[in-house]
């Protein structure tokens, strides 16, 4: 499954007023001289949504073209729209803090925090370095998404370079792919070293430690006890990431032997069948058990019944559809990038895109007719329904309630449409295959689900290390890589290059995406799908649950996403499932017996690195 994205600009758009404007408004939005009343603050934050709202659809508008038409003239404009965002938001942000210690009513008491929080990495607030730090985010992008490298005598891209990976088994092969992406990054590193240090300005002077302590102030918890939470869950899967590395290990060493991949230690992150080895489901006919096969193929499923892109997205439609929520609006299906273009460059990661803040919704992906995008397109329509469900929200609470949220919506939608069951109840199956096919179907998803978890938390966790000080620049690459083998047991193919900026292969790093929300999407998915199939009625195993046509449960379901950021998360969690923290024990129920089963096939074994 792809790595999934909503996009920043479409989240979180802020403003396109020219420097002179917002300066004024700024002025006029600012509390009167003396000591400020809780009805200033209500005023502010009134002040601020209003500019806000009506400054949002520009650039919205600017990051979609140039996300879909990727020139000089489109960066420009990019990056023109974002530097005069960020500029008046930390200006506003700066403003609520005037505010701190006034007793105001808790609505607006919310709000005055959201907008401190409201940028991701606020510029300092002095002449050029909005446009600065603009323009370097910009830069990064673009250099990510028009990344080429040469392989066989000709230039290939990230697409063409994840088919091999996913594909090949020719581990020379897979060394030259791996590194040829890889070293595309290397050209990041000086303008993400002058990124962290203007995001890090910007940061500390609206009163944060950093540009790291900024992101884990978003939890409605103190940053320090964010981390802690984080390490909390990591401890409660860690065991069961152990066991399928040590599983997954043992049959990568079956088929290329101790000179490739050793039967202990780590293991060499080209043979994982991903570019990150964040999903390991590209590996499946390596390490798939033997003597249990499935019975059916979903890409030879999809090809066989005809599916193209817009039928994939089509069906993803229905899915929510069949939950009681409104078909999607005409617009979006006239104004999405469903296919990659032969014509032009683009950022080819699968977003989902909210540009007016109300029913102008859209998605961008190179769509391929095969189950992992299948999957990714019930993900990225839950963003786009998420933010739809919130639309009525003021705009300060039109957003996730954290945003692991946004990720874990789409994200529990792909469960059931993973399933046998739901594959059977949209006739992409003629019957749902008998519980000797548990562990076969259990292993897929733990190859993509389980073995994602320790990356979702360590991209993060680098670039916290970075924001703090901890990491210099010099030792960017070899900390990334402390991380991945503390983390993940993985090792890069061969020595890394003294010049490697090996984080700057993933797009959320210089694409600017924190990262843990998909750590936690990983975990709240697996929460709203247990309660979810509570609600249904469910009896069975709950590997084997789809909430197809339960229109009851998407109303609950629906209630809790309007509800947007309104509300402490755990508020609004527990509105669906009845829970107020994060727990990875409904991960436990769901593997439960592929875990059983690792335990017994890693009898023998040397386990962990």
């Amino acid at each position: 499954m792809k790595s999934m994205l909503m996009a920043a600009a479409a989240v979180a758009v802020l403003a396109a007023v020219g420097p002179s404007a917002a300066q004024g408004q700024a002025r006029a939005a600012a509390a009167p001289a003396g000591r400020p009343t809780a009805a200033d603050a209500k005023a502010f934050v009134d002040n601020a949504e209003a500019q806000l709202e009506k400054a949002n659809a520009f650039a919205a508008r600017a990051a979609w073209v140039r996300a879909n038409f990727i020139t000089v003239d489109t960066q420009w404009l990019e990056a023109k729209a974002s530097a005069e965002q960020n500029e008046l938001a930390t200006r506003l942000a700066k403003e609520a803090a005037r505010f701190d210690g006034v007793q105001t009513d808790p609505v607006t008491a919310r709000k005055l925090k959201l907008l401190k929080l409201y940028i991701v990495s606020p510029a300092p607030d002095r002449p050029g370095a909005a446009d600065e730090l603009a323009n370097l985010l910009t830069k990064l992008d673009s250099t990510y998404s028009t990344g080429k490298f040469d392989f066989k005598g000709k230039p290939i891209t990230l697409n063409d370079a994840e088919d091999v990976l996913a594909k090949s088994r020719d581990p020379a092969e897979l060394k030259t792919v791996w590194e040829g992406w890889h070293n595309t990054a290397r050209v990041m590193k000086s303008d993400y070293q002058q990124f962290a240090r203007l995001s890090n300005e910007g940061a500390v002077s609206l009163g944060y430690k950093d540009t790291g302590a900024l992101w884990r102030s978003n939890y409605d918890m103190e940053p320090d006890a964010f981390a802690a939470e984080t390490d909390r869950v990591w401890k409660q899967v860690e065991p069961f990431y152990k066991n399928l590395h040590c599983y997954v290990r043992a049959r990568l060493n079956e088929k290329y032997g101790d000179a490739v991949q050793p039967r202990t230690g780590p293991i060499r992150a080209d043979l994982l069948g991903n570019m990150w080895a964040q999903q390991w489901g590209n590996i499946y006919d390596v390490v798939q058990p033997k003597g249990i096969a499935s019975s059916y193929d979903l890409d030879k499923l999809l090809v066989e019944k005809g599916y193209d892109p817009v039928k994939m997205v089509k069906t993803g439609e229905a899915f929510y559809s069949s939950l009681g929520f409104a078909p999607l609006p005409e617009t979006f299906w006239e104004r999405s990038l469903i296919t990659r273009p032969r014509d032009r460059e683009v950022v080819c990661h699968a977003s989902a895109w909210d540009i007016d803040d109300q029913d102008d919704i859209r998605i961008k992906m190179c769509t391929k007719v095969n189950a992992d995008d299948f999957r990714t397109v019930h993900h990225e329509l839950g963003h786009n329904y998420y933010q739809r469900a919130y639309k009525n929200q003021p705009v300060l609470f039109r957003g996730a309630a954290n945003d692991g949220f946004h990720e874990a919506i789409g994200d529990f939608a792909a469960l059931s449409a993973s399933t046998p069951t739901y594959l059977q109840q949209i006739g992409l199956l003629e019957t749902v295959p008998g519980t000797q096919e548990d562990i076969p179907f259990l292993l897929k998803m733990a190859l993509d689900k389980i073995a994602f978890l320790p990356f979702g938390l360590l991209v993060d966790r680098w670039r916290w290390q970075v924001f703090s000080g901890e990491t210099t620049p010099n030792e960017y690459n070899s900390d990334w890589w402390k991380l991945r083998l503390q983390y993940q047991g993985l090792t890069p193919p061969a020595e890394r290059p003294a010049d490697a900026f090996d984080p700057g292969a993933k797009y959320h790093v210089p694409g600017n995406t924190p990262y843990t929300r998909y750590f936690l999407a990983h975990i709240y998915q697996f929460q709203f799908h247990r309660a979810a199939c509570k609600q249904a009625g469910w009896k069975g195993p709950l590997h084997r649950c789809s909430v197809y046509d339960q229109k009851e449960m998407g109303r609950k379901f629906n209630a809790m996403m309007e509800l947007g950021q309104s509300q402490p998360w755990p508020e609004t969690l527990k509105v669906f499932t009845g829970e107020t923290r994060t727990d990875a024990s409904a991960v436990a129920d769901y593997f439960k017996p592929l875990n059983t089963w690792l335990v017994q096939q890693n009898k023998g074994e040397r386990c962990g690195w």
